[in-house]
């Protein structure tokens, strides 16, 4: 009887596993006036930053003919990466095929070195 195992029924369901966890709480006047305070120096550094890049203009008008010259770049790496490849295969396969050759003709040595036993019937 002691290692039965009766459910104990006043444990409320885990419908809302995560419901005690939230924090419902509402941030006071003086946390929401600090981090907007922090979001505007923050939004004012930016604008700063991008007020001290020169040559705004020409390089936004730049721009189309940049991502043309990188998307071409991009595909002449691919072909030679391809050719990379291709150069990897060829050394491989070499290799690959004179292990085989040489397997083949120490098979063929040794089956032609190989001495027949004669049967010696009395």
């Amino acid at each position: 009887m002691a290692d039965l195992n009766i459910p104990n029924l006043n444990i409320k369901p885990d419908k809302y596993i995560f419901k005690k966890k939230l924090n419902l709480r509402r941030k006071s006047k003086r946390r929401l006036f600090t981090e907007s305070f922090f979001l505007f120096i923050f939004s004012a550094l930016l604008v700063y930053l991008n007020y001290l890049i020169p040559n705004k203009n020409l390089l936004l008008q730049n721009l189309p003919s940049t991502f043309n010259k990188s998307f071409l770049l991009l595909i002449e790496l691919f072909s030679y990466f391809y050719e990379i490849l291709l150069v990897i295969f060829i050394f491989v396969s070499s290799f690959i095929a004179l292990i085989l050759m040489i397997g083949s003709f120490n098979r063929l040595f040794k089956v032609s070195k190989r001495k027949s036993k004669q049967i010696v019937y009395k």
